[in-house]
């Protein structure tokens, strides 16, 4: 069985005692990732205090790293990609893909500049507002993306100055562990620092008092817990939460044309992404030929072994959140909804569920109301517009949506008026690094990516001097 190192102060370390990680394709233990002590969070934590002024004072050192991590983790890719896929469940080309996006994010922060901004109130008088890094930032991040994920914290993290100590899921934690690896010889001893275990390391990550930004990626509970946690002594935070979004298409789409889109934005990933559609409203009129579409679409997907190279959707990604999406289709059909396809797990091992597309359900059951993350997609008939977009923006979640339309202006005047933090037209999860994301309502606080996430890990400090 592979055991895998934490990084902490530059040094790869173990812990007292281990704990298996399963793979979702066989429910078999892929690894085992050590189980950080208290005491071994201290010392990364120190380390990276230890670390920060002269990591801070260096910015073009700090461009090279992050330039030379690139290289290093894209060299390693294949290593890395089929550990991803082992703990994740997801196809190896879309894990190579993911440590792609990984070395993207890293090269992109390595070139981005943080322009100083001039004021001139008077001829004698320059006020320049600097931006200067934080200090020890704690990253905790989600199982679904966890390497791209972790990349959107320590990237523009470090790239501002700041060190950090970077904590996976307990469900994924060995990709990450790697590319602590991978890394421990680019970054000096304490500047970035990897460590693993369950919820209650995250607690002590969130609540220690040498820890002045905390970046959280997860559910909305775990996320108010640590909004509370880090309020004990200020703590700036981040907060990228769950999503529940919703998908307009209007009376003049082109369905058959706009449904392949649509099917890939609702199922990447076996659905579990925080900003795919999760609810799709359609115009009465045309809902039978949209859940047509969709459910041929999803009769024809291969959900099978994510080491085969005609596989185009793996598991869900561990055993409570396949219990919680079959539960949530089997409440679905209790109450009368119809599965047009899907609807069950498949047989054999591991934690398949087939493609489900649903009709005849409606707000009020959870797996409308809820976040599903996972591979099921209710299609809601609506009558008129302003309804449609009442039940859309009904809902506490608030991070993505669309809306799909054969008139792409008019479709831009209706997303303009969805509540969340990032709308699409004809077309969904188009993520990148130069652009801001993050949520409305309960889906987050704060943003990442593009200038304003490297912002983020930054204080302001504003300097008068004569000019």
């Amino acid at each position: 069985m592979d055991q895998y190192t934490m990084l902490i102060d530059g040094e790869r370390r173990i812990g007292d005692r281990f704990f298996g990680v399963r793979n979702p394709a066989t429910e078999e233990v892929a690894g085992e990732s050590p189980e950080c002590t208290r005491r071994q969070l201290e010392e990364a934590i120190v380390a990276a205090d230890r670390a920060f002024p002269g990591w801070a004072r260096d910015d073009e050192a700090r461009r090279d790293a992050l330039r030379r991590a690139a290289a290093a983790l894209t060299d390693a890719v294949d290593q890395i990609g089929s550990l991803l896929t082992s703990e994740t469940g997801k196809p190896l080309r879309r894990a190579a893909e993911e440590v792609y996006g990984v070395a993207h994010w890293l090269t992109y922060y390595a070139d981005l500049e943080l322009p100083e901004e001039i004021i001139r109130p008077s001829e004698s008088t320059t006020i320049e507002v600097r931006r200067r890094p934080m200090g020890v930032v704690s990253a905790i991040a989600p199982w679904n993306y966890p390497l791209v994920l972790s990349s959107w914290k320590f990237a523009p993290a470090l790239r501002a100055g700041n060190t950090v100590v970077l904590k996976p899921s307990p469900f994924t934690p060995l990709a990450t562990l790697l590319v602590g690896d991978v890394l421990a010889d680019i970054f000096p001893p304490g500047v970035l620092n990897v460590v693993s275990g369950n919820d209650v390391l995250g607690s002590w990550m969130t609540s220690h008092p040498l820890v002045r930004k905390v970046s959280f990626t997860g559910s909305i509970d775990t996320g108010k817990a640590v909004a509370t946690s880090a309020a004990a002594d200020l703590k700036r935070v981040t907060l990228e939460l769950g999503g529940n979004d919703a998908a307009i298409v209007l009376d003049d789409a082109d369905v058959v044309t706009m449904s392949g889109a649509i099917f890939a934005a609702a199922f990447q990933n076996s659905g579990q992404v925080c900003s795919a559609i999760k609810r799709l409203f359609v115009p009465r009129a045309k809902c039978d030929e949209m859940v047509e579409a969709l459910a041929f679409r999803a009769k024809e997907a291969v959900v099978g072994d994510p080491l085969d190279d005609a596989t185009e959707f793996g598991p869900v990604s561990n055993e409570p959140q396949y219990r919680r999406v079959l539960g949530l289709i089997t409440d679905a059909l209790e109450r009368g909804a119809t599965a047009a396809a899907g609807g069950t797990a498949l047989e054999g091992p591991g934690y398949f569920v087939a493609p489900t597309i649903l009709r005849d359900v409606h707000d009020g059951a959870p797996v409308v109301d809820e976040e599903q993350f996972g591979p099921v997609l209710p299609v809601l008939a609506y009558d008129d517009l302003e309804e449609a977009l009442t039940r859309a923006n009904g809902t506490m979640y608030g991070l993505g949506g669309s809306v799909w339309s054969s008139d792409i202006e008019r479709a831009a005047s209706v997303a303009v008026r969805l509540e969340c933090g990032t709308a699409w037209v004809n077309r969904h999860l188009g993520l990148v690094p130069f652009a801001p994301f993050g949520g409305v309502k309960w889906s987050g606080i704060g943003v990442e990516n593009g200038i304003r996430g490297l912002e983020g890990f930054s204080d302001l400090q504003v300097l008068h001097r004569p000019t």
